[in-house]
């Protein structure tokens, strides 16, 4: 496909975006890292994996973001894990002034592109690309809602014996444990959740999907999910660059969609290349607008101490 894509932050979910997007054929990626070298070295190890797949495609690291010129789709992946010792007022103004800092210099580079941000934490990063950078919102968005719509796909997948094929998903709110799984609007073979599903045994479902992100990095110990979020991430380019029109859920800027205003939050979305080019607003029921609301009072309060760091 005849498309720029540029990845910002060479660390396992960038890197592991920047390969999928080298062998998904566009015509040219990106890859931009601070750390001198490590953007250089694996944009050249997924380059030289080119000739084994028969793939004339280019894939170019650096520190610079001249790069990045032209780019049609910036992914931002920079930002840090929370580390002992640092508090959460910490954690976020740090990855509060990384996001600030790559938004500015790969929008200098690329005016036109659109915009997804995956740093977490993900609604509120959103947000803060989005203040500076000057572009209208349907050109910044986030990814939370494909990954954790996955995460609870396959989660059902294994309890109930059936095909991720079979099944389709819908989780909503903010990427974090008040996140919404929408138990009438995902569906087995066409039957709703509730209909399929007993409710003791659902609850787990949710509460797992809920935790998703947790319990792999209880796993790694040292890490966090780098392979089914670069598959989300590729998934949202492609709908993208493609035009393709997909609803996916998205961490979408809200002007009163499901009563919740001036926000970044995770809502089913329509996806071409004008970025975000219509919300989907699902009939909810009373339990899931008042957990919708709840997610989002909880992003907000995200917002809120981010805005009094600055």
């Amino acid at each position: 496909m005849n498309k720029k894509i540029s990845v910002i932050g060479a660390g396992n979910v960038g890197a592991t975006t920047a390969q999928r997007l080298f062998e998904k054929s566009y015509s040219e990626v990106a890859l931009i890292d601070i750390a001198e070298g490590l953007a250089e070295g694996k944009a050249l190890d997924i380059l030289q994996s080119g000739p084994v797949l028969g793939l004339d495609n280019y894939i170019s690291g650096s520190t610079n973001y001249e790069i990045t010129k032209n780019s049609d789709v910036i992914v931002i992946t920079s930002g840090i894990a929370r580390k002992p010792g640092m508090s959460r007022d910490d954690l976020l103004k740090i990855n509060m002034n990384i996001v600030s800092e790559v938004t500015k210099k790969s929008l200098d580079q690329s005016p036109d592109a659109l915009v997804i941000v995956v740093t977490n934490p993900l609604d509120a990063m959103a947000m803060q690309a989005f203040k500076v950078s000057e572009k209208k919102p349907n050109k910044i968005f986030g990814m939370a809602g494909v990954l954790d719509s996955a995460r609870f796909t396959t989660f059902i997948s294994q309890s109930e014996n059936t095909s991720v094929n079979s099944i389709s998903s819908n989780v909503l709110g903010g990427h974090g444990d008040t996140m919404v799984p929408l138990l009438n609007n995902s569906f087995i073979g066409g039957k709703s959740l509730t209909e399929s599903i007993e409710p003791n045994k659902l609850d787990k479902l949710v509460e797992r999907t809920q935790n998703g992100g947790a319990e792999i990095v209880n796993y790694l110990k040292t890490g966090s999910a780098f392979y089914a979020p670069s598959a989300s991430i590729v998934k949202m380019v492609d709908a993208v660059c493609a035009d393709a029109k997909t609803v996916l859920p998205t961490t979408a800027y809200l002007q009163g969609e499901y009563g919740i205003n001036d926000l970044y939050f995770g809502v089913p979305a329509k996806l071409g290349k004008n970025g975000i080019e219509e919300i989907i607003e699902y009939e909810l029921s009373d339990s899931e607008q008042a957990d919708l609301i709840k997610s989002a009072e909880a992003v907000r309060e995200t917002v809120k101490a981010m805005e009094n760091l600055s």
